[in-house]
């Protein structure tokens, strides 16, 4: 009998360990696999996050887009939504804006006019296959990549606004770095000060624009410098929303700058593809 016994309990004793060991085997090679992903260049595992939203595009994008109507108030039909004002309000911002850019130019050249904002430029829209607004990362990524043209630091448009820069490019899609990402840097103008700074993200949809010698209004326009080769007119790109007292130097002003328009609802947008 006692060798029966074992005989039967020694198959299950077999089963139990390849059990564990499989189970170990399997946890070694998913921590192996998580160290290779956290030491690897950011080219490689831009890659893999490219080929992940090549893969899965249409459920993202449809996943997307039922968390948009989720939150989306219809208004009655005879009141014009709020989406749809501040993207009208951006449009005056941004013509009387290129007004008064190319009055100053008609004033430096004695009446001769240069060429009208954005001639040589070709606008390219894009639809929007994920949105990520953190603290830590605000970023697009949209279906259009280096095949229709696109390339790294082009302007993106939404709303008549810009929202960012294109930050990585691959064969079809690309990452736009938006302006309130913690590693984004844009050259600017503070509304009608004429004054031009650089403004940084500081995530959570807001960015700063730090030590102004003079106190800014809040709601004031702050525009997108010119940058030759990707936007030869300046643009609305947010409103002051806060102008706080510096807390090193209390005679300079910090300003706080929030966007015109409601980067996690948008579902396309536009690139500014300016012909060489």
């Amino acid at each position: 009998m006692a060798r029966k016994q074992i005989r039967l309990w020694a198959p299950k004793r077999n089963r139990t360990s390849l059990g564990s060991l499989s189970r170990r085997m399997l946890f070694t090679w998913f921590m192996l696999a998580a160290f290779i992903l956290l030491f690897a260049p950011q080219s490689l595992t831009n890659k893999f996050q490219f080929a992940f939203v090549r893969i899965f595009r249409w459920p993202l994008s449809i996943g997307r887009n039922i968390s948009i109507l989720a939150r989306t108030y219809q208004p009655p039909a005879d009141v014009v939504s709020r989406s749809e004002f501040n993207k009208l309000q951006n449009l005056l911002n941004d013509v009387i804006a290129q007004r008064d850019q190319e009055h100053r130019e008609v004033e430096r050249l004695s009446g001769l006019r240069k060429r009208f904002p954005l001639e040589g430029a070709s606008l390219l829209s894009a639809g929007v296959i994920t949105a990520t607004i953190d603290k830590l990362r605000s970023e697009l990524i949209i279906d259009r990549g280096e095949k229709d043209g696109l390339a790294k630091d082009q302007f993106v448009l939404a709303d008549n606004s810009i929202i960012g820069t294109i930050s990585h490019v691959d064969s079809r899609t690309a990452r736009v770095r938006l302006f309130t990402d913690s590693e984004s840097n844009m050259a600017v103008r503070i509304g009608k000060l004429n004054i031009e700074r650089i403004m940084k993200g500081s995530g959570d949809n807001l960015a700063k624009v730090e030590m102004i010698k003079d106190k800014v209004k809040i709601g004031s326009e702050i525009m997108a410098g010119k940058k030759p080769g990707f936007l030869d007119t300046p643009m609305i790109v947010g409103r002051v929303a806060r102008c706080e007292r510096n807390a090193q130097s209390p005679l300079l002003w910090d300003i706080t700058v929030e966007p015109v328009c409601d980067m996690e609802k948008l579902n396309g947008v536009t690139v500014i593809v300016m012909n060489p």
